[in-house]
């Protein structure tokens, strides 16, 4: 298995280089991919490390055994935290937030490739990122009020409604019912619903396709689209005003140039 250079190698999922493209599988079938103390902290740190180092230019997500993820484990974390104190709750809680923190503002695009089940935790994961691809078989369930918590974890309440909106967000964070891959598609929580057997290669050439293209600008692109949402829009003009400018002073921008003058296809470096 090839792995980034500079990225440690993971002991709680695999991981995987395709390319530029950065393979994150979750790896407990039997149990449909549950969510450790050990495994949620491994995944924070990925990505928040994504920002120091160049080999990695986009992330996908997935899934072994025809599932995705089934939230956390109910024996490794869910009873354990029984026990804690609120100093122990608020430690555990913070660190689950870092995790869609840390993709939420990490420099490059991440997918996540959807089947079967994607529950709890794990539809966290599909929901921060940026791109999601599922299959007929995706069941995605926002599942915190099942278990006596509220719909409110891991900014699912800010996240969730910017994507499927209000009313819809309301009712699977109330109710923790399963949505279902048409109702994803038709509510634009998935980009793209394909077959299972061609799920994670179409995932994967989608990330490379935007690998290759201008890395820099895609990062700005993904910055952009995370702060504006707290912006007025004259801040938001203002603010792509500066964004595209510092753009226009980039090596691919000059590329691009030169390669549509010379009838050529642009040959990006991220730089």
């Amino acid at each position: 298995m090839a792995t980034a250079q500079g990225v440690p190698t993971p002991e709680h999922f695999l991981l995987e280089m395709k390319g530029d493209v950065a393979v994150i599988t979750l790896n407990r079938p039997e149990k449909k991919n549950p969510l450790t103390f050990e495994s949620y902290a491994e995944l924070r740190d990925f990505f928040r490390d994504l920002d120091r180092q160049d080999v990695i230019k986009a992330v996908v997500v997935t899934g072994a055994g025809g599932n995705f993820c089934s939230g956390g484990d109910v024996f490794e974390i869910i009873k354990p935290l029984l026990e804690r104190d609120m100093k122990g709750l608020m430690e555990f809680t913070r660190m689950t937030g870092d995790l869609v923190k840390y993709m939420n503002g990490c420099p490059v695009p991440v997918i996540s490739a959807v089947d079967g089940i994607c529950a709890g935790a794990g539809a966290m994961i599909a929901l921060y990122s940026d791109i999601r691809f599922g299959t007929p078989n995706a069941k995605t369930a926002f599942l915190f009020t099942r278990v006596g918590l509220a719909g409110c974890d891991m900014g699912a309440c800010a996240m969730l409604p910017r994507v499927i909106g209000q009313g819809r967000a309301a009712d699977l964070l109330f109710t923790g019912k399963s949505m279902s891959a048409d109702e994803g598609l038709a509510w634009g929580f998935y980009n793209q619903v394909v077959d299972p057997e061609t799920l994670l290669d179409e995932a994967v050439a989608y990330a490379q396709r935007l690998a290759d293209g201008p890395n820099f600008a895609h990062m700005m692109t993904k910055t952009m689209l995370n702060q504006e949402w707290s912006m007025t829009l004259a801040q938001a003009i203002e603010a792509e005003a500066q964004a595209q400018a510092i753009c226009m002073q980039t090596q691919d921008y000059h590329r691009a140039f030169h390669a549509f003058a010379n009838k050529e296809r642009p040959a990006f470096e991220g730089n």
